[in-house]
């Protein structure tokens, strides 16, 4: 299937049948042409094999892990990233250099800025917001380029301005990322990462600055194109990060089948999605298989699994409970609640996505 992290980050109702937050499509996101293969892209190996039967599911024995709920992990204003502003069904946010209005359908409340403030925004994103349509940006004082070097805890990266409205980076990721680098420094060994719907690689990049062996897993060549150019602005070529362009759930099933194991997984599946053949991914139908999966993959002495979930429209209760019932008899703790993106004008918490952790 495609990269199933596509659809998604939209608040607005869905159409029948699926949830959001809208991503960008795999094979739209732009990306500059590249004069060849990224030196570590790998294509699957072995498309044309039969589909295998589907995962039996059997709830697992054993003492559930301890848990530790509601965790909300909150990213403040820094001079990186700043939401400024939120209300009304937009956000107002700082990107680098720039000031960039983009819908949200999570902040139901008003405005707390003046018009004054969002009318100096470089970017404004409009035209169809439609979840497969195609959007706008309106540059209302110069245009700008498609690409701006942007920055993450010192590691560089660029920004993109795609017709899907998203720029590259979900900022409220970082408290993971933070986690997870502390993860791998603590281990004092070597760490393997698999980052699942990895989209533009910061999450990758993070773990491979840390000292992790990391394997990157994006449908969408051109997602992974851009990863692989933000590996080279950041200045981490010589990291060992392998790119590999496939659907998620088939290269963990590969990955069984042959034995490799993994001491970090991160998946951070769409609520919908649909692959190249026709494949169609359903959260609440799917996720339990792929959770299963990634337990499968797992090393002897694991570190954790991480599980994102945007605007699915249920409570973290329930991939908590799942999350448990998964890696019963493993011990460890599964911690789950919210991320949130702390607004700078009056201190609001816009929440942006669901997740549980499992950390040994």
């Amino acid at each position: 299937m495609k990269s199933f992290r596509d659809k998604r980050r939209d608040n607005r109702p869905p159409a029948k049948g699926r949830t959001e937050h809208a991503r960008p499509q795999p094979e739209t996101v732009p990306v500059r042409p590249e004069a060849r293969q990224p030196r570590h892209e790998t294509k699957p190996d072995d498309r044309s094999d039969p589909k295998p039967a589907p995962r039996i599911l059997a709830r697992r024995e054993g003492v559930l892990p301890t848990e530790r709920l509601p965790v909300i992990l909150e990213v403040a204003p820094n001079q990186d990233y700043a939401l400024l502003d939120s209300g009304a069904g937009e956000k107002l946010e700082q990107y680098g250099p720039y000031r960039i209005v983009r819908p949200e359908g999570q902040a139901i409340w008003q405005k707390a800025l003046p018009a004054r403030d969002w009318d100096r925004a470089d970017a404004i994103f409009t035209g169809d917001t439609d979840e497969e349509g195609i959007g706008r940006w309106r540059f209302p004082k110069v245009p700008l380029g498609e690409t701006w070097p942007m920055k993450h805890d010192g590691i560089d990266y660029l920004g993109r301005f795609t017709s899907f409205r998203h720029v590259g980076v979900f900022p409220e990721q970082a408290s993971h990322w933070d986690h997870m680098a502390s993860l791998i420094a603590a281990a004092k060994r070597p760490v393997k990462v698999l980052n699942l719907f990895g989209y533009t690689g910061l999450a990758s990049l993070v773990a491979a600055r840390a000292g992790a062996e990391v394997t990157h897993v994006d449908a969408s060549k051109k997602a992974v194109g851009w990863a692989r150019e933000n590996q080279e602005m950041a200045g981490l070529g010589s990291k060992p990060i392998r790119w590999i362009v496939d659907d998620a759930v088939k290269f963990a099933e590969r990955e069984e089948r042959r034995g490799s194991r993994y001491d970090i997984i991160l998946f951070d599946p769409p609520a919908y999605g649909r692959g190249p053949k026709g494949e169609v991914w359903q959260l609440f139908e799917d996720l339990p298989g792929l959770t299963d999966l990634c337990r499968a993959i797992l090393t002897p002495k694991p570190l954790a699994v991480v599980l994102t979930a945007y605007s699915i429209r249920a409570s973290f209760f329930a991939i908590h409970a799942l999350m448990r019932d998964t890696f019963a008899g493993m011990g460890g703790t599964v911690e789950s609640g919210e991320l949130i993106i702390r607004e700078q004008s009056a201190g609001r918490a816009l929440s942006t996505s669901l997740f549980s952790r499992w950390v040994a």
